[in-house]
């Protein structure tokens, strides 16, 4: 069995249910996917990130780079929430284009085969707030040292974990399952190619190795590491939602993935609307007394941090 987090105080909390304050009609609204959204948030991620490769293409410089490989990072991530939304066949109303969208975009741009991924996070959530949880090993030394999240994120940024993570996952590859991600690279080295600039194809990968990491690192903390209990099936308690701001969407949390208590509450609830979800529930008092939302990322990550005189247990 796994050992809990250092103990935390419980927050005072309410007894308001979610049926107190989320209707079944308000539900139905809320669950409503539609094409068209989902191919604006798809669209929206392809979008910038076309936009950064041509940021730098047009003009090339060391500041240009910066920002391309930033943006880059960032929309990868959004791939990997599409892959997310398809396996829980969320973002399309149409089941097969969850199905194409899921394993032939997002999985493929981060390597990750659509139904593996769904058998894996949907256990996540059958057994979140339980020892059960196969994502309760991303997390659970939170709180840490600063030292400690220092030397993670240090890690993540000199490239230590996406090459640790890159040997895993093509020591013993399997071909046809790498086929999207095949597919993926080089329809991407093609696009660049036309527009003359495959040099721009190493911006790809230098986000994948040196910035990715970090921002899944502060997606994972963001999501359970830094909720007051994460062995309580409660979700205000073992789930967390960390508004962000518009700079925060665009660098590190793409396509609403910040809402991810209201997510756990109603997977059902497409992306696009996770946000009115939120302000729904915020609206009607379903968080007072609970610590289970934050304003912006340098917030939360104060949360991660272990008071120095505070001792892990």
């Amino acid at each position: 069995m796994s050992t809990p987090s250092p103990a935390q105080p419980h927050p005072v909390g309410n007894d308001r249910k979610l049926s107190d304050c989320v209707s079944r009609e308000d539900l139905r609204a809320l669950s409503r996917t539609t094409n068209w959204q989902g191919m604006l948030m798809l669209g929206g991620n392809v979008a910038l990130l076309a936009a950064a490769f041509a940021l730098a293409i047009i003009w090339p410089n060391p500041l240009t780079f910066l920002a391309a490989i930033l943006i880059i990072a960032g929309r990868q991530l959004g791939l990997s929430i599409v892959l997310h939304d398809c396996a829980h066949k969320a973002l399309f109303r149409t089941p097969r284009l969850n199905e194409f969208a899921g394993q032939w975009i997002g999985g493929a741009a981060v390597d990750v085969p659509l139904q593996l991924y769904r058998d894996y996070h949907l256990n996540h959530h059958r057994h979140a707030g339980t020892d059960k949880d196969p994502d309760q090993g991303l997390v659970k030394s939170y709180p840490v040292t600063r030292d400690s999240l220092r030397r993670k994120f240090t890690r993540d940024l000199t490239g230590q974990t996406a090459v640790r993570d890159l040997v895993m996952a093509w020591r013993k590859p399997d071909w046809r399952a790498k086929l999207p991600f095949l597919t993926f690279q080089l329809v991407l080295v093609a696009s660049l190619a036309a527009a003359g600039a495959v040099w721009a194809y190493a911006l790809w990968w230098v986000a994948r190795i040196f910035v990715y990491p970090a921002i899944m690192r502060l997606r994972n903390i963001g999501e359970h590491g830094v909720a007051t209990d994460r062995y309580n099936t409660e979700p205000r308690l073992n789930t967390h939602t960390t508004v962000a701001r518009w700079f925060e969407r665009l660098l590190v949390a793409p396509n609403n993935v910040n809402y991810h208590l209201e997510h756990h509450m109603f997977a059902a609830v497409p992306p696009y609307n996770l946000r009115r979800l939120h302000r729904l529930l915020a609206s009607r008092g379903y968080y007072d007394g609970y610590a289970c939302i934050t304003r912006g990322y340098p917030a939360m990550l104060a949360k991660a941090v272990r008071p120095e005189t505070q001792k892990a247990a």
